[in-house]
């Protein structure tokens, strides 16, 4: 997938939901893996020509583990004129050596996040692009209905009052296999996490699971997203219709 593609579906997504307005100062979460990465390009690239204007930084919350290279994110955002901020944290060591927990994801997730919003409102940055995708909004929801016994998952824009500080995801629209085609066409230098627990979550249970319902009933992974979107979930919003194009008259047609 060409990066075109990406800025197509991204710029869809940020003006359907209105992530985006002028002045604005986002924080591009890095985690080094292929979603977040391919984020970033696409809104540096959506910066050159959106008619709002905007800046992005972005940051990285190191948990602490001792094989995480993060040289070559470092570099691709020095070719890419991108502040960068690296916030080095003991969260593996708390997590992994202190407490043993059995159970990481949880903790890890709160503590994660509370580092990284003190670095963004610490950059200045009023709003922060996470990089779920379409499969990640379908994943949610079916862990929600699964584990929770409700029909949920995050939405597209979300204000946290207490941070005063608004998460956007603009790669909403675009499949991970989307993400994996311009991943592999663009040689972007993902960096493979060093986690334990990766891969051994319920999170990667359901994604198998949603593999295994979309190639047994194609087209499934797509009406669960239709339905979240015209479900009348919190967040999501009823989109505006927009004024379908007036077909050009044929030439050659006498009127």
């Amino acid at each position: 997938m060409k990066l075109q593609q990406v800025l197509s579906y991204v710029r869809r997504a940020v003006e359907d939901y209105d992530m985006i307005q002028d002045g604005d100062k986002i924080a591009v979460g890095i985690s080094g893996g292929k979603d977040s990465l391919t984020m970033l390009y696409a809104l540096n690239g959506l910066k050159r020509f959106y008619p709002k204007r905007f800046e992005i930084h972005a940051v990285t919350v190191d948990l602490g583990f001792k094989n995480l290279d993060l040289g070559q994110i470092e570099a691709l955002c020095e070719k890419l004129q991108v502040p960068y901020t690296i916030v080095k944290t003991d969260i593996a060591d708390i997590i992994f050596e202190q407490r043993k927990e059995t159970n990481p994801c949880a903790l890890c997730a709160k503590m994660r996040k509370g580092a990284l919003n003190d670095a963004i409102k610490a950059a200045g940055c009023n709003k922060v692009a996470y990089a779920h995708h379409k499969d990640d909004v379908v994943e949610t929801m079916l862990m929600s209905l699964i584990f929770e016994g409700r029909f949920h998952t995050f939405s597209p824009v979300t204000y946290l009052d207490r941070m005063d500080l608004t998460v956007i995801r603009p790669l909403l629209y675009m499949n991970e296999a989307d993400v994996i085609g311009f991943v592999n066409k663009n040689d972007v230098p993902v960096a493979k996490s060093p986690c334990p627990a990766d891969g051994y979550t319920k999170r990667e249970y359901v994604k198998q699971l949603l593999r295994q319902l979309n190639l047994e009933n194609p087209g499934v992974k797509e009406r669960m997203f239709t339905a979240i979107q015209t479900g009348n979930l919190k967040g999501w919003p009823d989109l505006i219709e927009r004024p379908k194009p007036v077909p050009k008259k044929n030439r050659n047609h006498e009127e």
